[in-house]
């Protein structure tokens, strides 16, 4: 295969990657991108490999993830040089793997492997990229609720792979390779590599969306829309919280008129109070008003800029990103902020910037970006009639931040987020997908809470129950939902799929680079010349 044409493959198979993700969500690209990834490395040593899987992961990545970059400019193209290497390395171990008898499978372990890495580094991680967050809507989907997102991407890539396979089966060298296989034999194992990922998926049984008696709730979903987009929108937080007390007495209004069910719990998004409720007395006094006419717990997303002990001393530096529980005025409990989560995992280069003298080397916006402060603790809120697990809007990506809030005991979870930093982009709809694929992952509906959209209320199957219109449009949903005890499979094991997974592909590369020293040995066979 000629140079440019291997280019021209890499890039075609980097796009199918990415078409997978919403809002194209065309999930049956991704296992095609694969295929064709893997012919192209197909007979290359690992250092070509490793080329070939950067171009092909900066096709996928660089439109998936250029949000990022929106406001504080060229220096989130180190995020991006990091999570290329989560593709580009497992795609440089192929051809060790390529000698071991099933190189699909182990082909679709590496890949899981890679995940697992930029789940948890650098800076806490970033997998935003992960295949399985382009799968919400497709036939792999279900595989969340056995094994969790890195169960979806195996089944994706081993299909894949099986593909790939398949076409060498079938009597497609390439540049002269001999056969992997012949007859039968090699042909039913190529499609049972095909096959097994999207038709366990679709045996698996889909979460019923209600289930006969169980408790339900009505939950609203309040998005109030921002002055302008980007990091400048902050400069008129009063605004902000303004709009979302609007769009509050706008539904008490359509609730008196009979035109819209009383919720019995109200979710505001991330940083729809930018004013600090605790320190400003007026947004206190505007947020308590506006509970108290409603009459339910409303969930602020406030950005609290410190806190002092009982002795006055401050004990808290940098502004946290908090969800706050605020109750209305009652005989029988008390008034006012109730319960609080304070986000743990933040965004970096959007929340915080690494290593930031010298990323203000490569963007001016840096200096415009304050490092928040990580809370600690479970992400569950006592919310009224619900104790809800929080996801605060990056969060939502992070396989253990989640199942924390289900193991704490959440009976619904919120992804409350604020978008709006992001100007108008795609962030938004991958976010969507994500919340999605974790409904399904663990039998919860989920709320999410945009500040300019999109809003969005998720059924426990991972269907879209409701959602807003157009980006930076004032919106609320008013939707019932299940609080709902259950465990899925995935919740109960936990990290554990993932960590055989990669063991399994690691091991695998080992053993194939044992085979490689083997066959340069005098006397043994020749190992490849290209």
């Amino acid at each position: 295969m000629a140079v440019a044409t291997r280019a021209v493959g890499a890039v075609v198979a980097g796009l199918g990657l990415y078409a997978a993700f919403p809002p194209l969500g065309w999930w049956w690209a991704a296992p095609l991108g694969v295929a064709l990834l893997l012919t192209v490395v197909d007979g290359r040593r690992a250092r070509a490999a490793f080329g070939w899987g950067v171009l092909a992961a900066l096709a996928y990545q660089y439109p998936l993830l250029h949000w990022t970059g929106t406001y504080v400019g060229a220096v989130w193209l180190g995020a991006l040089a990091v999570v290329v290497l989560a593709v580009a390395i497992p795609v440089a171990l192929f051809p060790l793997v390529r000698r071991v008898p099933g190189a699909p499978l182990w082909m679709a372990c590496l890949w899981v492997a890679g995940e697992a890495a930029i789940e948890r580094l650098p800076w806490g991680g970033f997998p935003w990229a992960k295949l399985a967050f382009g799968q919400a809507g497709g036939a792999y989907a279900r595989l969340a609720s056995l094994g969790g997102a890195p169960l979806v991407s195996f089944g994706v890539v081993l299909s894949g792979a099986g593909l790939w396979w398949l076409s060498t089966v079938l009597g497609r060298p390439t540049s002269g390779r001999p056969r992997a296989a012949s007859g039968a034999l090699g042909i039913a194992g190529a499609l049972v590599a095909v096959l097994l990922g999207p038709v366990a998926g679709l045996v698996t049984p889909a979460h019923p969306a209600t289930e006969p008696g169980e408790e339900t709730i009505t939950v609203a979903a309040v998005q109030g829309n921002v002055p302008r987009a980007g990091l400048d929108f902050a400069k008129q937080r009063r605004a902000v919280l303004d709009n979302h007390v609007r769009e509050t007495r706008l539904l008490i209004q359509r609730v008196a008129a009979g035109r819209t069910p009383r919720p019995d719990l109200v979710i505001w998004p991330e940083n729809s109070s930018d004013i600090d409720p605790f320190a400003n007395a007026d947004a206190r006094a505007e947020i308590q008003a506006v509970t108290d006419e409603i009459g339910v717990p409303v969930v602020v997303g406030a950005v609290l800029r410190g806190a002092v002990n009982a002795a006055g001393t401050a004990y808290v530096e940098g502004p946290r990103n908090a969800a706050v529980v605020w109750t209305p005025r009652s005989a029988t409990r008390p008034r006012g902020p109730t319960d609080q989560y304070v986000k743990r995992h933040l965004l970096p280069f959007g929340e915080y910037i690494p290593l930031r003298g010298l990323a203000s080397l490569f963007s001016s916006d840096v200096a415009r970006v304050v490092d928040f402060q990580p809370g600690t603790g479970t992400p569950v809120l006592a919310a009224g009639p619900a104790r809800l697990g929080v996801a605060t809007c990056y969060e939502v990506v992070f396989d253990d931040d989640v199942r924390d809030a289900v193991t704490g005991g959440a009976d619904l979870l919120t992804v409350p987020t604020n978008n709006a930093t992001f100007g108008d982009t795609n962030m938004t709809y991958q976010q969507q997908g994500m919340s999605r694929l974790r409904a399904i992952e663990h039998d919860r509906a989920v709320v999410i809470a945009a500040t300019s959209g999109q809003s969005a209320v998720i059924a426990p199957d991972g269907a879209v129950v409701d959602r807003t219109g157009a980006l930076y449009t004032p919106g609320v949903l008013v939707d019932r939902v299940p609080l709902r005890t259950t465990t899925t499979l995935a919740t109960r094991l936990g990290p554990a799929p993932e960590w055989v997974l990669a063991a399994l592909g690691v091991g695998a590369a080992a053993a194939g680079a044992g085979l490689a020293v083997r066959r340069r040995r005098p006397g043994g066979e020749p190992g490849e010349t290209r």
